[in-house]
């Protein structure tokens, strides 16, 4: 079941925004009545209240504030305007136009309610807004939404403000739907009942529906003409006889405006709609039956009765969407009042004196308008605040805050003793030192008794209270030392406050100065290029001593030719025995081989190999046969020469 919005919308005054021909013409949004074109003015006069200045008229205030809207007199005034050409269109009565300009302000409250529940449920309707420009644009056969726009600016009206007009409907529509409608049940029991109630209101008379089929013949058509006319009614009306359906008989022969559907007219008629010849002979037909040719003015025309509905009350199946309309009209009324009285009761609504509104709450919430109060300081702050100033005018005129001394009266026979009032301690920031004072310190122990310590003898103990010297003693210290220093010498720069940013490009240079050091370090410690000579010795120093043959080139071995015979070391023959070793005499005896008494002496140490040491008055290698120094060798003992 669909909920019909329609109606519902017309009963709060929301009816939806058509445009008659191309746009209709609505006044701006404001207008002063002073200069709106000459009108019938409405029946209903406005209070207007009294101006401020002398002689004055007030042209605009503040009806009605709901919430964080508010409706304004002009806004008022278009509405009854709106609302007198309607009464007139509509020629109503007397009692109905009173009823309408009584509730006029109710409607418009509503309006503004259900505005703000949209708001609330952050509904988004721009998209069905521009829906409805371009259904109203298709119907004034425009081109462009742009062409529409042109048009209701030639004829005065905002477009900006239509827009906003068409938003609101949308928006209340759908409130009204998603709060109301969808709360409201249904049952088939109920649309029987109501059904049953109200038979009198769905009474309908006999209609029928038709189709034709014309065979034209002119009015001043002679006896030959009229014949051909009739026997191609005739075939026709064969045809239809063998089977053929009407419709496609329709396209073929029928010359009316209506071929092109079937011959089909469309809108029912009842009975008094068609002339007696017709009527006569159609409404006793059934549906789906036709009728033999007949005579007109126009020529010869075949009807066919496609739908025939009886006089009398059709059955419930077949009026159901009306029945469910008219209860959810009746049903809608109550609910929605019930509903928009619930928002009042939650809403701020204020309305100026002079002006009613017919549907108030009792419960509605009442705005009062109050100048602001401060709130009331408490003592115990303002005590506190009393302190803290004693103790910055102490600090900014340089002077300890003076405590209130401890006083006793007598008053009434009662004694009354005044205790002082606490100072705050003086704060100190970090890197300054107290302006006023400082709390005993251990310079106190020397104050009596004999020195102690290295050159005691020399420093005086401070008083309690004097650590520090005043500004003055400090600043006339530094006067005398700056007097006394050499003009000449070269004074440190000043220290001045430092930023953050400072800081890093201080950090920065510092980082800079750390790496050069270290790579002057790197090149001091890099060794000096080695000279010709001394690479020389030091590969002179590297050369094998030849002890073992070492330095006898060792040679190549030749490759073996293609295709000879590879020769195993085990088919070699046999050599003759190398000789045995001779055993050479030596001096000193040797650390491998054993002493005399000790065991195993007599017997010669094993050797790691079958090489004899040469004696060591032999000459070296490479030495020369006869006397003269022997070359120098690496790591050879140095002779020295005997004393004379």
């Amino acid at each position: 079941m669909t909920l019909r919005i329609s109606q519902f919308a017309v009963m709060c005054g929301l009816g939806l925004l058509a445009l008659p021909g191309v746009v209709q013409g609505q006044a701006p949004r404001y207008q002063s009545p002073l200069n709106m074109p000459a009108t019938p003015q409405p029946q209903l006069r406005l209070p207007v209240p009294a101006s401020i200045t002398p002689n004055g008229t007030v042209v605009e205030d503040v009806i009605v504030h709901v919430n964080d809207q508010i409706i304004s007199r002009s806004d008022v005034e278009r509405a009854l305007q709106q609302l007198e050409q309607e009464d007139q269109q509509n020629n109503a009565s007397p009692a109905e136009i009173a009823d309408r300009q009584k509730n006029f302000l109710r409607d418009m409250i509503d309006k503004q309610l259900l505005l703000s529940r949209a708001k609330d449920l952050s509904l988004n309707v721009d998209a069905e807004v521009i829906r409805r420009l371009d259904d109203i644009r298709k119907q004034n056969h425009m081109d462009t939404l742009e062409d529409l726009e042109k048009a209701a600016r030639s004829q005065g009206v905002s477009f900006e403000d239509f827009k906003a007009q068409i938003r609101d409907s949308i928006l209340v529509q759908q409130v009204i739907r998603d709060e109301v409608g969808r709360r409201l049940q249904m049952t088939q029991s109920q649309e029987q009942a109501y059904y049953d109630a109200h038979k009198q209101e769905y009474m309908q008379p006999e209609e029928i529906r038709l189709s034709e089929i014309l065979i034209p013949v002119a009015a001043d058509a002679n006896d030959a003409a009229v014949a051909q006319a009739q026997a191609k009614a005739a075939e026709v009306e064969t045809k239809l006889k063998a089977g053929d359906k009407f419709e496609d008989l329709a396209k073929t022969y029928s010359s009316g405006a209506t071929a092109a559907q079937g011959g089909d007219l469309g809108t029912p008629y009842k009975r008094g709609a068609l002339a007696k010849v017709l009527e006569d002979q159609t409404f006793d037909l059934k549906a789906g039956d036709s009728t033999a040719p007949i005579r007109t003015k126009q020529g010869f025309v075949i009807l066919k009765v496609t739908e025939h509905a009886p006089a009398g009350v059709p059955p419930l199946k077949d009026v159901e969407p009306q029945v469910q309309e008219a209860m959810y009209t009746e049903q809608m009324q109550p609910a929605l009042r019930d509903y928009l009285t619930k928002l009042r009761e939650e809403a701020a609504i204020e309305i100026a004196p002079g002006f009613v509104d017919s549907g108030a709450s009792p419960h509605e919430i009442k705005a009062v308008n109050t100048s602001y109060t401060p709130p009331v300081v408490k003592k115990k702050k303002i005590q506190q605040k009393r302190r803290f100033e004693a103790v910055r005018y102490a600090a900014a005129n340089k002077t300890a805050p003076v405590a209130t001394p401890v006083t006793t009266t007598t008053v009434n026979g009662k004694t009354v003793t005044t205790k002082p009032k606490k100072i705050k301690r003086e704060k100190i920031r970090f890197g300054q030192a107290p302006r006023t004072a400082l709390p005993a310190g251990p310079q106190e122990a020397g104050v009596t008794g004999a020195d102690t310590g290295v050159g005691a003898a020399s420093v005086s103990a401070a008083a309690p209270g004097t650590a520090i010297a005043p500004l003055e003693q400090s600043e006339q210290a530094a006067s005398t030392s700056a007097t006394n220093a050499d003009p000449f010498a070269s004074k440190a720069a000043p220290q001045g406050k430092t930023r953050f940013s400072d800081r890093a490009k201080e950090e920065k240079v510092a980082k800079a100065k750390v790496k050069a050091a270290k790579v002057k370090e790197k090149v001091a410690e890099t060794a000096v290029p080695v000279t010709a000579d001394e690479k020389a010795s030091q590969q002179l120093q590297a050369a094998p001593l030849g002890l073992n043959g070492d330095t006898a080139k060792k040679k190549k071995k030749k490759k073996r030719e293609k295709g000879a015979t590879k020769e195993r070391l085990q088919n070699k023959p046999a050599g003759p025995a190398p000789p045995p070793p001779v055993e050479t005499p030596s001096k000193a005896p040797d650390r491998a081989t054993p002493l005399e008494g000790t065991p195993g002496a007599g017997k010669a140490a094993p050797t790691s190999d079958n090489t004899t040491l040469p004696p060591v008055t032999a000459p070296a290698p490479g030495a020369p046969a006869s006397g003269g120094p022997a070359p120098a060798t690496p790591n050879a003992p140095i002779q020295t020469p005997a004393p004379n």
